[in-house]
């Protein structure tokens, strides 16, 4: 048999075990319950992955986040590991024979939605199955004082049931204290061993930028700091817009967020892994599967909704060990903005209840049924045809999707169908009357069997690739075809899918997740808060803040945050600055921006003594917004 690190030397091309790595595989090994509390990049994946290849059997992974299931099986089947995700909406028919196969074909790893094990098939099987370890990631959503607590974890303590002899692991990036000790206590741990990793990064700067002119810093920041960067906005628009001024200023940038289809997610995805682009601006869709050491810059345009995903995204700069910073630029609004995001639209009772219902309604699910149906969702077109304020319809769907109501996965996609109502001779007679059209249709007709007796699922870019053509020609000709009423053509757009996990039953449904929803509301206000005191308070180190957040009280100061340089800076002399403005402004009108690039001081302290020189008729600002002598 061969020994952890000959394994990982095989599958994984590694040399040598991260830090705790090696510890926690030899604790499993010995059957032993374990706790791994491990930074982003810190590798918890080969924690479970080694010690469950070495034993007879397979593992049980617990993942809520089917993207990084699938990402995580792919890696393991690429390297002719066995593996299996069972993700929502898989038919009942094809989950007992994926079962089956998880018995009796020899797979090592099954992948899980903790709403899987509420399924009676489910367990069942489990009961059949030689389990080697059972691995729950993200373990932080079992605690109700978690990010992103969902109260679906819980069910998770079955498996304890159903294989009491069998060790658990327990994996995440961030927990606090009081988080930790939930875990061990929701999952029933046996005397677990823990294992933290300090998430103290020597090598990372945390910096927080006041600035007017968010833009500009962008600008400065990239200029100065050369490498691979992600900036991370807060919406789809402004992803684009951003993206779009960076290129337009020279740097080799693209945008990445939910409503991008997966294809085009993929292409910008290896070209920034690859160094043909060097800035991905991004939601926080970005985030999974991120294995890029040589990150230089991460850049937060506003501030997120958690210290926990603050840490998380700015983790991602500096792998490599080399000199990294995590930016974050704060204007004047924006701790009113944040509130107004992630506080002030956080839904009641009663809206999540009208939400629901309305779903309900949209899909028309009748009373007792949907459970497990599965539905293309245009997120703006449901809010629109309700007159729901978007923000908090989509704080409500995340609600009834952390407590397992729902699964609300947001994706892009383009569905389109075809059905020719009419006898192919008439058909084949319009045709000759419009030849134009001819080229396309008969694609379709080759490519497609029983248009004529049904509704038919078709490919539009598979027949546009047919003809040498372009996909918009495609749907233009079908749409002249259904016109002249020759077919019903339905090509629909899609930016979410939406699978019901159980029946419908309105208010009764809504009940029984009364607590959880009011424990949400809660711990997000307390995210939110957090967050703003961390960017807020200038006194303390910004990595002994994030430290002492997650328990390590007895930290040092980092030296390379915006508050320890700003200690070493030697004082500003207000009246050299006020000097140097008339010596700039002697010779022609300036901008505030040009102003504040070649003064020896912070944009705060520069902007401060403008104002001033400004009240006292010292200088003026001219129609063009420019500053000039009096």
């Amino acid at each position: 048999m061969l020994s952890p690190i000959q394994l990982l030397k095989e599958n994984w091309n590694y040399d040598s075990f991260r830090p705790l790595q090696e510890e926690i595989i030899n604790t499993i090994m010995d059957n032993n319950d374990a706790f791994a509390l491990l930074p982003t990049g810190g590798g918890k994946s080969i924690c479970f992955q080694i010690p469950s290849l070495l034993k007879p059997g397979i593992c049980i992974v617990i993942s809520p986040l089917i993207a990084l299931m699938q990402d995580q099986v792919q890696h393991l089947q690429q390297t002719g590991i066995k593996a299996i995700a069972l993700t929502s909406g898989i038919r009942y028919s094809e989950l007992d024979t994926l079962l089956d196969n998880c018995i009796y074909g020899n797979y090592k790893f099954l992948y899980l939605s903790p709403e899987r094990l509420q399924q009676e098939l489910v367990k069942e099987r489990l009961k059949k199955m030689n389990i080697n370890l059972i691995a729950v990631d993200e373990a932080h959503c079992i605690s109700q004082w978690g990010n992103d607590f969902r109260p679906s974890y819980k069910k998770i303590r079955i498996l304890r049931e159903l294989k009491p002899a069998v060790p658990i692991i327990a994996l995440t990036a961030s927990a606090t204290p009081e988080v930790v000790d939930d875990i061990i206590k929701e999952l029933d741990l046996f005397q677990p061993k823990v294992f933290k990793q300090s998430f103290f990064r020597s090598n990372l700067g945390y910096i927080v930028y006041e600035t007017a002119d968010k833009n500009n810093k962008l600008i400065q920041i990239l200029e100065k700091y050369k490498g691979s960067s992600i900036i991370y906005v807060r919406n789809r628009k402004t992803a684009i817009e951003i993206s779009d001024f960076l290129n337009a200023c020279g740097f080799k940038a693209t945008y990445y967020h939910g409503g991008v289809d997966a294809k085009e997610k993929t292409i910008r995805f290896q070209k920034w892994m690859q160094e043909d682009t060097r800035i991905m601006v991004a939601t926080n869709a970005f985030g999974m599967g991120i294995d890029k050491s040589n990150v230089k810059t991460i850049i937060h345009y506003s501030i997120p909704e958690s210290i926990e995903s603050y840490f998380q995204e700015a983790g991602r700069a500096g792998r490599d060990g080399s000199s990294s910073y995590a930016f974050l630029l704060k204007s004047n609004n924006d701790i009113t903005h944040v509130q107004n995001q992630f506080v002030n639209t956080l839904p009641d009772i009663d809206f999540v209840k009208l939400v629901y219902r309305k779903l309900c309604n949209y899909f028309r699910i009748s009373y007792g049924e949907g459970e497990q149906s599965s539905h293309g969702f245009n997120f703006n077109i449901f809010c629109k045809t309700y007159g729901f304020n978007p923000l908090i319809a989509y704080n409500a769907l995340q609600f009834l999707d952390r407590c397992s109501v729902l699964n609300f996965s947001q994706k892009y996609a383009k569905k389109s169908t075809i059905h020719i109502t009419t006898t192919g001779n008439h058909l084949l007679a319009y045709l000759e009357q419009h030849p134009h059209l001819e080229l396309i249709t008969k694609a379709i007709l080759r490519t497609y069997g029983g248009i004529f007796d049904e509704e038919v699922k078709v490919n539009l870019s598979l027949i546009a690739s047919k003809v040498n053509t372009s996909e918009n020609q495609v749907v233009e000709t079908l749409k002249k075809l259904e016109e002249a009423e020759l077919l019903i053509f339905n090509h629909k757009l899609t930016d979410a899918n939406i699978t019901f996990l159980v029946p419908r039953e309105d208010d009764h449904t809504i009940n029984r997740i009364k607590p959880f929803i009011s424990e949400l509301r809660l711990s997000k206000v307390n995210k939110v808060n957090a967050m703003i005191d961390f960017v807020q308070n200038k006194k303390v180190c910004r990595s002994k803040q994030l430290l002492a957040y997650f328990g390590e009280k007895d930290s040092t100061d980092c030296g390379v945050c915006d508050i320890c340089i700003s200690r070493k800076k030697v004082k500003v002399n207000p009246k050299e600055i006020k000097d140097k403005i008339l010596h700039l402004l002697k010779n022609k009108e300036l901008s505030s921006r040009e102003l504040l690039d070649q003064l020896p001081c912070s944009e705060e302290t520069g902007l401060k003594i403008l104002r001033e020189l400004n009240q006292h008729n010292i200088i003026k600002i001219d129609s063009y917004n420019n500053y000039q002598l009096v």
